[in-house]
């Protein structure tokens, strides 16, 4: 398939809030050399300060859930901080407490699938670009992935050069559960987790913290939450990997090496039906978990999920899977599972989706 046309870019602008939701906005000493930079949508609030860009994703209500306009915003904001030359490290963090980036506006995505989906394809075509912009960005490119980010927030920090977890992060790729497959570029990076870890992830859609994000991939660096003010004072006077190493510490114990044997020999089996019985069969009281929670996913989405994972690890650039990753994405428009797993979990919340087949 070949790579989506470069979309247009909305003419008009606005210009961004000077009032941030982060706390740091209050602090005195991150005032020196701000500069707003107008964007498109207040919900990304960009400044510059000394030698750094700060992206501030901003709807923390949402958990700073990602709209169409919001991408839109972080790559125009890339491609201005590209070319600046007072711009040597770009920094992408989430407003409020609770998170980087919950992902994707799944509301948005379930109105407009009963609609035909032709939104949700463009916002797809503009956010997989941008996720594989960010892999390739020529500056140092800081996430800082406290608290949640799942889905599409991992698709904006994960692809990222320098990726900063901490003892708050919640690391995950829960599309099973909506009836939807791990996208913007989730099995490119998966795929390459160590032994079977990757195949575990994405079909449980479980979330990792800190030790076990680095393990799979998604991470690099541990830094405790209390540093974080420390660590972005210094990212605007640092290069970016001198500052990440005054503050770098040791994570806390994963779970996931534990994990090891029996995800090794039960994930390799030819099918899902397969797994679910290798899990059933195991004598592992964690592994029988998980087979149930398997069990409460969508099964075509455990299907195309373990066939797009499958065909990542066969890919060699991240490019090609997330091309294979569209194609995916919209397929799931043409059935019933997506519409209904997000009613089921965000529209109605009864978390009883029926799936079609079940």
């Amino acid at each position: 398939m070949d790579r989506p046309p470069t979309a247009s870019r909305p003419a008009g602008t606005v210009s961004a809030t000077t009032t941030r939701a982060h706390t740091r906005d209050s602090d005195p000493r991150h005032r020196r050399d701000r500069a707003i930079v107008p964007t498109g949508t207040a919900d990304v609030l960009l400044r510059t300060e000394g030698r750094a860009g700060f992206l501030t994703l901003n709807r923390p209500r949402a958990i700073n859930a990602l709209t169409h306009a919001m991408v839109l915003a972080v790559d125009e904001a890339l491609t201005a901080w590209e070319h600046d030359p007072d711009v040597t490290t770009v920094v992408i963090e989430g407003a409020g407490e609770r998170g980087l980036c919950a992902g994707g506006d799944i509301r948005a995505i379930h109105d407009d699938a009963r609609a035909g989906g032709a939104a949700s394809a463009a916002f797809w075509r503009d956010e997989y670009r941008l996720n594989a912009r960010i892999a390739r960005y020529p500056k140092p490119y800081v996430a800082l992935m406290d608290g949640i980010v799942m889905g599409g927030g991992v698709g904006l920090s994960a692809h990222g050069s320098v990726r900063v977890v901490t003892e708050r992060s919640r690391v995950a790729m829960p599309e099973t559960g909506i009836g939807f497959v791990p996208d913007v570029g989730g099995t490119y990076l998966l795929g390459r987790a160590p032994g079977e870890l990757g195949t575990h992830l994405a079909l449980t859609g479980a979330p990792v913290g800190a030790a076990d994000a680095i393990l799979t991939g998604l991470a690099d660096h541990f830094v405790p939450s209390t540093e974080l003010p420390s660590l972005v004072r210094d990212l605007t006077r640092l290069p970016a990997d001198e500052a990440v190493a005054r503050h770098s510490a040791a994570a806390p114990p994963g779970v996931l090496p534990a994990q090891r044997d029996w995800v090794d020999a039960c994930y390799p089996a030819e099918s899902v039906e397969d797994i679910v019985r290798r899990l059933l069969d195991s004598g592992v009281p964690a592994a029988k978990e998980t087979a149930t929670t398997l069990l409460t996913k969508s099964p075509t989405a455990l299907k195309a999920t373990l066939a797009t994972l499958r065909r990542a690890r066969t890919l060699a650039t991240l490019e090609e899977v997330l091309d294979l990753e569209f194609r995916v994405s919209c397929g799931s428009l043409t059935g019933p599972d997506l519409v209904e797993g997000i009613r089921a979990q965000v529209i109605d919340k009864d978390r009883n989706p029926r799936w079609s087949p079940p």
